[in-house]
């Protein structure tokens, strides 16, 4: 199960009751956190979640509302007593910024290992999962992330038992290792099925619409898109400041098939998002607005 939480949905400022745009997964003790704006610790805790078990945070690009709650998380986790190096992923310059923004901290107690993207397309892979990242359009570096688990094939047992495979070396065959017992060798493909669809969570925000969008959701189990703007009228500004519209999404959306889709990244100015979300339904039925909070826990399909 890959659980997955909206921990604020606002674009630019916070307001009082929507925090700045951020997501969060977990998955098999493992946690992954997209954006740190300003209040994201508190949303965390509001949320009633951890700081101190986030092993990767990736951010999109260097705008204040996507990383300037950086120092008072790191502080926030390290006051939780962790210990354990953290892994954190961001366009070129990641490290300098970081470093940076942590002048107003204490020294935390843990080593930070940052990943700077390279290219337009690049996948880190870690032991439960692997995290992609993609270019987009924001007149500035600015990358969207899709966050995949694999499924293995399902287990013959019967074919296990008929090639003589003892019942405790199963398991060991099972997490994709071969097995040596009486003379012989077993491998992982002798005793698998095919490998079974996983999950998929695509996140953009602060962007125009572009392909990289459109491939990297294609498919996706959960797609999370900004939608700075919901009223008809809002195109120019959308253009103007590399943002896009709730109509621009579904249409994206609608290229893409994702098993759902959620808006966010809100302007300030867009109080009632819910308004605008039944023209976007027209275009691509299973879209909600996101809301600060929102959680969905996402299952392998038999």
């Amino acid at each position: 199960m890959l659980d997955v939480c909206l921990l604020g949905t606002g674009g630019m400022m916070p307001l009082p009751r929507r925090w700045l745009t951020s997501m969060m997964c977990r998955y098999n003790g493992k946690t992954i956190l997209v954006d740190c704006g300003e209040g994201t610790q508190i949303a965390i805790k509001q949320k009633g979640w951890p700081v101190k078990p986030i092993d990767v945070i990736c951010i999109t690009h260097f705008h204040a509302d996507h990383i300037s709650g950086l120092p008072g998380l790191l502080l926030a986790m390290a006051n939780a007593d962790r210990k354990e190096p953290i892994t954190m992923i961001g366009p070129r310059g990641l490290e300098k910024v970081v470093k940076s923004l942590m002048i107003i901290t204490p020294s935390v107690p843990f080593d930070i290992e940052f990943i700077e993207i390279e290219n337009d397309k690049q996948t880190f892979e870690f032991e439960d999962f692997r995290i992609k990242s993609f270019a987009v359009d924001h007149g500035m570096l600015c990358y969207g992330y899709t966050v995949e688990i694999d499924r293995a094939g399902k287990f013959d047992a019967d074919e296990a038992e008929a090639l003589g495979i003892p019942m405790q070396e199963w398991g060991v065959l099972q997490s994709g290792e071969n097995v040596v017992f009486a003379g012989e060798t077993y491998t992982p493909d002798m005793v698998m099925g095919p490998e079974r669809k996983g999950l998929k969570v695509t996140y953009a925000t602060d962007t125009r619409p572009t392909d990289s969008i459109v491939e990297a959701a294609t498919d996706a189990d959960l797609f999370i898109c900004e939608g700075m703007y919901g009223e008809d009228d809002r195109d120019d500004k959308a253009e103007e400041y590399k943002h896009m519209t709730f109509s621009e999404a579904a249409e994206i959306a609608k290229k893409a098939q994702p098993k759902e889709m959620w808006l966010t990244h809100y302007s300030p100015l867009l109080l009632r998002p819910k308004d605008f979300i039944e023209k976007v339904q027209e275009v691509f039925p299973n879209a909600r607005y996101g809301s600060d909070g929102m959680e969905k826990n996402l299952k392998f399909s038999e």
